[in-house]
């Protein structure tokens, strides 16, 4: 099968610091191209893939300090899949909804994958005139705002199984955090979970402009307890240590998180996860067995204490049994097939 990627500029494909979506794209394309089949990537040129890599900028837009204007990178980008949609069975972007109209003339051949939150006042006009393009949620809950769209398929998140190795024995008795430093991601409630339990914790997070206000108002202050350490943002390579040391990572979110890949890092790491019920969670984390779903302080702190009492075997299992990247790979096929598209080359 000849199949396109989209990713959003944002970020290189895998992001060199935060960036999910692009990470996820990452896994998805390599495990196409490990299947034998025909995959190009239309991403930043610092991209790094086996796929055939079409550059639409020069790097990722984060992190260009030159750059004023991300629309005319984006307008390029659609513009040179555009002119190569012919060349393929499946078009597969993840770039939220900015290239619907462009391309649905195509529809037949296009999937979109949404990352992001869909509960927006303004997304249900869009959604509902371009009601024939196939959509793909990445949880359940994600799509309910817009249960009448165009939906085909969800399709979870994945990893390569070695990218986050299984830790057996951890050894930093500490809880992590990892993520964005905003109000909807629970920081705040992370440190109040700590301080009660009594451990400490380390916060690996970026900083966005946005929530650059947040941050010296209501986090910065908080750093002063010695429980507390912010690390800032980790690499692809620094992210096992973190998570695999970790007796639990903490995912206190307050707003409809559509996945949260940290979630299956961490149980790839054999690490539980304590999480509130919002959103994908209850679909992610089967509690008692990878991590517990609580609604309360008091009930996470009890949920750390009850961490060290869980088979980090057996979290590792939840994780191959629900979110490998091959897994994740043979979903996707499923619903390019269910394009009609036709089959160039044989599937694993």
């Amino acid at each position: 099968m000849k199949i396109a990627q989209i990713a959003p500029l944002a970020e290189s494909v895998p992001p060199r610091l935060y960036g999910g979506t692009e990470r996820v794209v990452s896994y998805l394309t390599e495990e196409l191209v490990r299947l034998g089949h025909d995959v190009t990537l239309f991403a930043s040129g610092d991209s790094q893939t086996s796929a055939r890599l079409v550059a639409c900028a020069p790097r990722a837009l984060r992190l260009d300090p030159q750059l004023r204007d991300p629309e005319p990178a984006h307008r390029l980008m659609m513009e040179r899949v555009r002119s190569q949609a012919h060349e393929f069975d499946v078009l597969h972007f993840h770039t939220d909804l900015v290239h619907q109209r462009p391309f649905r003339s195509l529809a037949r051949k296009c999937v979109t994958t949404l990352h992001g939150r869909l509960d927006l006042p303004e997304l249900p006009p869009l959604v509902h005139e371009m009601g024939d393009m196939p959509l793909v949620s990445i949880s359940n809950a994600q799509r309910r705002p817009l249960a009448h769209a165009h939906w085909v398929a969800t399709v979870y998140h994945g990893l390569p199984e070695a990218v986050c190795p299984f830790n057996p024995a951890p050894r930093g008795n500490y809880l992590a955090f990892l993520g964005r430093v905003s109000p909807e991601k629970g920081l705040e409630r992370a440190i109040e979970i700590a301080r009660r339990a009594g451990y400490p914790l380390r916060i690996a997070a970026k900083v966005d402009r946005t929530d650059q206000e947040y941050w010296r108002g209501r986090i910065e202050p908080l750093l002063a307890d010695p429980l507390v350490r912010f690390v800032g943002e980790v690499n692809e390579a620094q992210k096992p240590a973190f998570l695999g040391n970790a007796v639990a990572l903490l995912f206190p979110i307050n707003w409809p998180e559509p996945f949260g890949l940290a979630m299956i890092e961490a149980m790839s790491c054999g690490t539980p996860v304590i999480a509130w019920p919002h959103g994908s969670v209850p679909e992610i984390v089967q509690h008692g067995v990878s991590g517990f779903v609580v609604d309360s302080i008091e009930a996470a702190v009890a949920a750390v204490r009850d961490a060290a009492s869980l088979e980090r075997d057996q979290v590792r299992e939840a994780f191959e049994e629900r979110f490998s990247a091959a897994r994740m790979a043979r979903d996707y096929l499923a619903v390019y097939r269910s394009l009609g598209v036709r089959q160039k080359a044989p599937v694993a």
